[in-house]
């Protein structure tokens, strides 16, 4: 997407980008390690983000020295997490005032993310923003997930635009891998768990979701 591309349609990440879910996962595997005698870490968290279960099971057993198996990790993690979702969840900063702005520019708007959709509609619905979103790709949607760019080539097919009219947010270093190799427009949004320094390959890379940057890339995108 060149600097006078139109935009036909934004893609939003779910987890760490639309909310604040990384950091409810720190805090849960914070606590499962304490119980073990051991201390999580941002590397550990760095190494996980992002990536499918089985994945982020095997790093965190390694990286902690555990004896648990992976699986078991995992659904330890899932359980306390999904406990606290309904009432330890908040959008991201900045995400009301992108979404309001989206709308003054009429762009349809699409969620690609590697999360189950039940986990993902919970979400969504919780914070009312469902029916901002034309489609919700979810892990259910595809056969290939991130890095792969399967979801995102389908997200901009369900909005009906091109690859190259997208403009897709994401926070992790896989999901950038998935849109770039879509062909979208990739801004990078980083937060605590994923700096910028990781987000690299990203088109643009902003603060927050209602960065002037990005908006303004929004607005030429419309022209």
């Amino acid at each position: 997407m060149g600097p006078s591309t139109i935009i036909r349609g934004v893609v939003f990440d779910l987890d760490g980008l639309l909310f604040d879910t990384e950091a409810l996962f720190f805090r849960v595997a914070s606590e499962m390690l304490r119980d073990r005698g051991k201390v999580f870490t941002v590397e550990i968290m760095r190494a996980m983000i992002g990536r499918q279960p089985a994945e982020s099971g095997l790093a965190f057993k390694t990286m902690a020295g555990l004896d648990d198996a992976p699986e078991a990790l995992m659904a330890e993690a899932k359980r306390r997490f999904e406990a606290l979702i309904d009432t330890a969840v908040r959008p991201m900063p900045g995400l009301i005032a992108l979404l309001a702005h989206l709308e003054r520019l009429d762009l349809p708007l699409a969620v690609g993310t590697s999360s189950g959709r039940e986990y993902a509609e919970r979400l969504l619905r919780n914070h009312r923003l469902r029916d901002r979103f034309a489609a919700v790709l979810c892990r259910e949607d595809v056969a290939r997930h991130k890095p792969d760019p399967e979801i995102y080539r389908t997200a901009a097919e369900r909005l009906g635009a091109e690859p190259a009219s997208v403009l897709v947010l994401e926070d992790t270093p896989t999901g950038l891998a998935a849109a770039k190799a879509a062909g979208t427009f990739a801004v990078g949004v980083p937060h605590d768990h994923s700096p910028a320094s990781d987000l690299a390959a990203a088109d643009l890379i902003v603060a927050s979701l209602d960065d002037p940057a990005l908006l303004a890339r929004l607005d030429r995108g419309r022209v």
